[in-house]
């Protein structure tokens, strides 16, 4: 399916790549980018996304710098250019598109009315941020960086949140992720999964780091994760 367009909170509109389920009413996944902004990786998530029978969709977060970024982890100069877009990135602005397509989405036909939000790095962040700014029926966030500058919002967590900690994540050390454990241990909503010897992307198919054991297993925790709060497939 082409991509559609979203109105973005204060003007302006952004473009989101859509997935379609085979059959015409599905719970819907808010897909959230890495670093690498929509590209080939994002799109086979969102195409695996719509084969398990969810409505995906992965919105342009850095359309505000330069829309339609599609680049990979493969040169070193690619991975300056997603740097510079992730430190270039306004992440209050970012959840604002992220509500604003979840809202979207939630009203389209063919969205049974349930959404759920799965990111990876800079999206695992945003699926955290998700669980304590918008009102998505749950939310998953693989190896988030970040999420330790933002515990003070755990309070906010009212639907279900799963996170997948990769232990040896060199974008979210020991001493991160102990503040992470601390904070949300006794959250009774967030689940919090360790990969013992895993480093940040190990579930990225074709990164550096893919391991596909630890990749399954964090998958398919996730399918059953969201089989359990959005009503769709295990």
């Amino acid at each position: 399916m082409p991509d559609i367009s979203v109105n973005a909170p204060g003007g302006g509109s952004f473009t989101a790549h859509v997935a379609l389920p085979n059959k015409p009413n599905a719970p819907a996944l808010l897909v959230i980018q890495e670093i690498f902004g929509v590209n080939h990786v994002m799109r086979d998530l969102c195409a695996r996304y719509a084969e398990a029978g969810y409505l995906a969709i992965c919105p342009d977060l850095f359309w505000r710098q330069q829309p339609g970024i599609q680049i990979t982890d493969k040169t070193d100069a690619e991975w300056q250019r997603a740097f510079e877009l992730y430190q270039g990135f306004d992440e209050a602005k970012g959840v604002d598109d992220l509500r604003a397509t979840l809202d979207a989405i939630r009203a389209d036909d063919r969205c049974t009315g349930k959404v759920g939000t799965v990111g990876y790095c800079l999206g695992g962040k945003l699926a955290y941020l998700m669980a304590t700014r918008s009102n998505a029926d749950c939310s998953v966030g693989y190896y988030g960086v970040g999420i330790e500058n933002s515990l003070a919002e755990a309070n906010n967590i009212t639907a279900p949140l799963l996170l997948h900690v990769a232990e040896q994540d060199e974008y979210c050390p020991a001493p991160a992720q102990h503040q992470i454990n601390d904070a949300l241990a006794s959250a009774p909503k967030v689940t919090i999964h360790a990969y013992p010897g895993m480093n940040h992307a190990f579930a990225r198919i074709g990164g550096a780091h893919y391991d596909q054991s630890a990749a399954e297993q964090a998958n398919t925790r996730t399918a059953a994760f969201f089989a359990q709060h959005l009503g769709g497939a295990a």
